[in-house]
Formats: C-alpha cells, structure tokens, sequence
C-alpha cells in the first residue's frame, strides 16, 4: 500500500521541549480530542480511536564502515481508518 506523508517535522530541540510536546499530545489523547499537528503553515488534525496500536522502537544504525552509529527512539501511534485496530495487547512500561 503507499504511503501518503500527511504531516512531517524535524527539528533540534531540548529534551524539555520535547517532553513539552509529549506532554500535549497525551493531554490531548487523556481527553479524547483531537490531535492537531502544525509546524509553520503545515497542519493537520487527527482523531486518535480509543483503542489505537501503539509502537515503541529503538534503533541503531550504523554508516557502512561500521564506524558512526546513531540512535533513534520511535514512538508510533497507527490505527485503521475507519476500522478497529488488529495490535497485539501487552504491558509496557518506561523506567
């Protein structure tokens, strides 16, 4: 299926700044609103169902000489428009 990138940021930010923006977005999803995503004139507004698949990934990716490595923490929220989600259930937790 392709993929259609309806809202894409990146910047450098401070770990604060970034905890900022998780934090007002699991406000939004604790209130069941909507989530709106704007960064200069780009938005777009999404409706997170009660029971969306949530994915959590860390990466390492290393250049091919083996020798700069970067690494990435991924925090996914998908679910099927229009649709129940098809996830796995499970515990996770942060410590």
């Amino acid at each position: 299926m392709p993929e259609e990138v309806l809202f894409k940021s990146e910047s450098t930010q401070s770990r604060a700044e970034i905890a900022d923006y998780l934090r007002a977005v699991a406000d939004k999803l604790s209130a069941h609103e909507a989530v709106t995503l704007s960064a200069g004139s780009d938005s777009v507004t999404l409706e997170v169902p009660e029971r969306p698949t949530f994915e959590v990934k860390a990466e390492r990716e290393t250049d091919s000489s083996g020798g700069n490595a970067e690494r990435s923490l991924e925090l996914e929220i998908e679910w099927r428009e229009g649709g129940s989600t098809d996830g796995a259930d499970g515990s996770l937790s942060v410590e």
